[in-house]
C-alpha cells in the first residue's frame, strides 16, 4: 500500500506519545498505589516500567527499520512464526486494543461529566464514549493527513494537562501524607517483589502502545531514520512526564489517599486551583484523551489491512479507498468491535488485567522477532538502518519484564489468565478450522 501522505518526524513522534499517553496516567496511578505495599514499590514500578518501555522502544525501532512495511505489527509475526501464531496473536492484540480504547474513552467520559451537575451512571459514561468514538471514526475516514493533524492538536492539549499536574508541585499546598504508622512498614523481600509485580500491571498498561507505531511503516517519511528517532524521543518524553506527574500525586494527594481516588488528577487540580479550575481541567483533559482514541483508530485498521492482504482475514479487509488511502472496511470493523466491547464492559477495572494478560503474549512474541530479523537481514547492516547497541541485552530485559507481569497477573487473578489462554486457543482453532475448510476438496459428483 502506497500512501500519498507522509508522516514527518514531528507527526510520527506525536503519534508515539498519543498511543502511549491515554487515560492511564490520570487513572492508573491510583490502581498502582493500591497494589503497592510501600512508596518504594510504587516509584520502583514506575521507574522499572519506564526502563522496560525504553528497552522495548529500542527493540521495536530496529524491527521497524529492518522491516518498514504498513501493518508491520502483524507482518513481523507472519514473517517469523507459523501463520496460525500470527493470526491468533494479532486477533488477541486487536481485541485487547479495542478493549483498551473503549476503557480509556469510558474513563475520559467520567472526567468530562464533572463539567455538568448531577449524578451520572455508567450508562451515561458509555453513551458519551460512544459519541467520542464515532466522531473520530468519521475524522479518520477523511484520510491520514487529516487524522494526523487532529492528533497533533489533541496531543498538545494532553501534554499541557500533564504539565498542569506537574506545575501543581510549585504552588503552596498542605501535605496530605499520613503519619508513618498508618502505612505498612514491615514486609519481606518476597512480599516486596510480589507487590512490585502486581503494581507493574497498571504501570505497564500506562506505558504500553508504542509498539503499534511500526504499523505505519512506509507511511513515515524516511522510515529508517524517523521511526527509531520518533519512538526514542517519544518514550523519553513520556518517562519524564510520568515520573514527574506521579511525584506530584504523591506530594499533593498522599500515598495512602491515592489508593482511594480514581479520578486522581481532578483531586490534585481541585486542591491547588479550586473546584472551578478542576472542572475546566477535566474538560480540556477529555479533549487530550481523545488523542489516544484517534491514535488507535489510525493504527489498528492497518493491521487488519495486512491480514486481509495475505488472506488471513477475508479480502474486504484489504480494501483501500483509491483517493484518500483510507482503509474504510477495516476501520469500520475495528470501530464496531470497540463499541461492542464498550456495551459489555463499562468499567475500566474490569478490562485492565485481561487487556494486560493478552498484551503479554503479543509483547513477548513480537519483540522476540528481533532475533529472527537480525539473522535474516544481515545484508542491511551498515546501510543506514537503526541498530541498537548492547544487543541482545535490551530485548532480553523487555521479554523478562513481560514474563514477570504475565506471571503476576496469573498468580493474582487466575480466572483472568485462564480466560486469556482460552481466547488464544480459540483463535488458533478458528485458524486451523478455516484452513481445513479451504483445503478440503469440493465434491463435484452429480446430485441424485
Amino acid at each position: 500500500m502506497q500512501s500519498p501522505n507522509r508522516l514527518n518526524l514531528f507527526s510520527f513522534t506525536m503519534i508515539v506519545i498519543g498511543l502511549v499517553i491515554g487515560m492511564g496516567i490520570f487513572r492508573t496511578a491510583a490502581t498502582s498505589a493500591k497494589d503497592a505495599i510501600a512508596p518504594s514499590v510504587y516509584f520502583s514500578a514506575w521507574l522499572v516500567g519506564g526502563l522496560v518501555a525504553l528497552c522495548g522502544a529500542l527493540t521495536y525501532a530496529e524491527i521497524g527499520s529492518r522491516y518498514p512495511v504498513t501493518g508491520g505489527y502483524y507482518k513481523i509475526f507472519a514473517q517469523a512464526y507459523h501463520p496460525s501464531i500470527a493470526f491468533a496473536i494479532n486477533c488477541l492484540i486487536l481485541v485487547s486494543n479495542a478493549a483498551s480504547l473503549s476503557g480509556v474513552a469510558l474513563i475520559g467520559s467520567g472526567y468530562v461529566l464533572k463539567l455538568f451537575p448531577g449524578v451520572w451512571t455508567d450508562i451515561d459514561k458509555a453513551l458519551l464514549s460512544y459519541v467520542a468514538i464515532i466522531i473520530f471514526y468519521f475524522i479518520n475516514l477523511q484520510g491520514l493527513r487529516m487524522s494526523s493533524r487532529v492528533q497533533n492538536i489533541l496531543m498538545t492539549i494532553k501534554i499541557t494537562m500533564i504539565l498542569v499536574i506537574i506545575a501543581a508541585l510549585f504552588f503552596p499546598h498542605e501535605s496530605s501524607q499520613l503519619p508513618p504508622a498508618a502505612a505498612i512498614t514491615e514486609f519481606s523481600t518476597m512480599d516486596w517483589i510480589k507487590s512490585l509485580g502486581v503494581s507493574l500491571i497498571a504501570v505497564s498498561f500506562t506505558y504500553g502502545g508504542y509498539q503499534q507505531t511500526i504499523n505505519f511503516g512506509n507511511e513515515v517519511d524516511k522510515p529508517a531514520r524517523n521511526i527509531p528517532r520518533g519512538i526514542l524521543i517519544g518514550i523519553l518524553i513520556i518517562i519524564a512526564l510520568y515520573l514527574l506527574a506521579n511525584f506530584s500525586y504523591y506530594q499533593i494527594v498522599g500515598f495512602e489517599q491515592m489508593k482511594e481516588e480514581r479520578e486522581i488528577a481532578f483531586v490534585v487540580v481541585d486542591k491547588i486551583f479550586g473546584r472551578q479550575g478542576a472542572i475546566i481541567f477535566s474538560g480540556f483533559l477529555f479533549l487530550g484523551v481523545l488523542a489516544y482514541v484517534n491514535g488507535l483508530l489510525m493504527s489498528n485498521p492497518r493491521v487488519m489491512y495486512a491480514m486481509g492482504a495475505d488472506g488471513s482475514l477475508p479480502k474486504p479487509f484489504a480494501q483501500q479507498d483509491g483517493k484518500t488511502g483510507v482503509l474504510k472496511f477495516s476501520l469500520t470493523v475495528f470501530t464496531v468491535v470497540c463499541l461492542i466491547i464498550l456495551f459489555f464492559s463499562q468499567q475500566f477495572d474490569e478490562i485492565l488485567a485481561f487487556t494486560m494478560f493478552l498484551d503479554c503474549f503479543g509483547m513477548i512474541l513480537s519483540s522476540a522477532t528481533i532475533f529472527w530479523f537480525r539473522r535474516k537481514t544481515k545484508h542491511l547492516n551498515g546501510t543506514g538502518i537503526y541498530q541498537m547497541r548492547f544487543f541482545p541485552l535490551f530485548p532480553l530485559i523487555f521479554i523478562a519484564a513481560y514474563l514477570f507481569v504475565g506471571t503476576s497477573i496469573a498468580l493474582d487473578d487466575p480466572k483472568t489468565a485462564l480466560t486469556g489462554v482460552g481466547v488464544l486457543i480459540g483463535f488458533l482453532l478458528i485458524f486451523l478450522f478455516a484452513k481445513r475448510v479451504q483445503s478440503k476438496p469440493q465434491d463435484s459428483s452429480p446430485i441424485n
